[in-house]
């Protein structure tokens, strides 16, 4: 088993599976900037974190929806999304575990284990004997959870708990990176549509004043007026006068 390795080969084991995990997380920050997907990004986690861990037979992440509901977010198989989806239901199990309490949660033999009683046993059920959370923690935040499910009792040992670990890190610090991408990106969308609307309103308003021989406040009061007998946007309105003198003037 991993956990019995000599002290010497399991201190080169993990050095290297280290080094795996920086390049794989390279070779994935790379993909971002063509592929540009947390959707693409959560699955190739998954898939890694099973490569990283021996003997998974699969993994998932577990996080919270736009409702504001846990969700699996990415999962290897449908084998993790039923495991994941038991826990939702119950509300109780080891991932849910590991992210409130943001502590890895290792789970030697489902079929004996009795801190989530209700849960293991659908788990055994489904052919699952052991499993292994770790937290998603980036800063003060605790994204959700990351685990790895296996078939066999005593898959899991130290070992994997410290790879997990390391994996976990690296995930969510990802994972808030590209939330934060996400959000400057709305922003600068939010920034870009408020320039066009004050930029059509300010060429509207000369039109108007142009047109009615009116000041400034008067031209603006003018388009607010006609927004809303048309029950429309002032920008709206803005634009459309803009195109109407455009094609008039051609």
């Amino acid at each position: 088993m991993p956990a019995d390795l000599p002290p010497t080969e399991g201190l080169l084991s993990e050095v290297a599976a280290t080094q795996q995990i920086a390049a794989a997380f390279a070779r994935m920050s790379g993909l971002f900037l063509s592929v540009e997907t947390v959707t693409t990004a959560l699955k190739l986690i998954t898939a890694l974190s099973t490569e990283m861990v021996p003997r998974s037979a699969g993994a998932g992440i577990t996080l919270v929806d736009s409702k504001g509901e846990r969700v699996t977010a990415a999962a290897t198989d449908d084998l993790v999304e039923e495991a994941d989806s038991l826990q939702y239901r119950l509300g109780t199990g080891p991932c849910l575990a590991a992210w409130a309490d943001r502590v890895v949660l290792r789970v030697d033999d489902l079929a004996v284990d009795d801190r989530w009683p209700s849960w293991s046993r659908q788990a055994v059920r489904l052919g699952l004997r052991s499993s292994l959370s770790a937290p998603l923690v980036a800063g003060t935040q605790a994204l959700g959870a990351i685990k790895v499910y296996a078939r066999e009792p005593h898959t899991y040992g130290a070992r994997e708990e410290r790879l997990l670990t390391m994996f976990a890190a690296q995930a969510a610090m990802l994972l808030s990176n590209m939330r934060a991408a996400k959000d400057a990106e709305r922003v600068s969308a939010q920034i870009a549509d408020h320039l066009r609307t004050r930029e059509a309103v300010t060429l509207a308003k000369g039109i108007v004043m142009a047109r009615d021989g009116v000041d400034e406040r008067t031209a603006f009061l003018t388009l607010a007026r006609t927004a809303g007998e048309q029950r429309t946007t002032l920008r709206r309105v803005a634009e459309r006068l803009g195109q109407s003198t455009v094609r008039r003037l051609r």
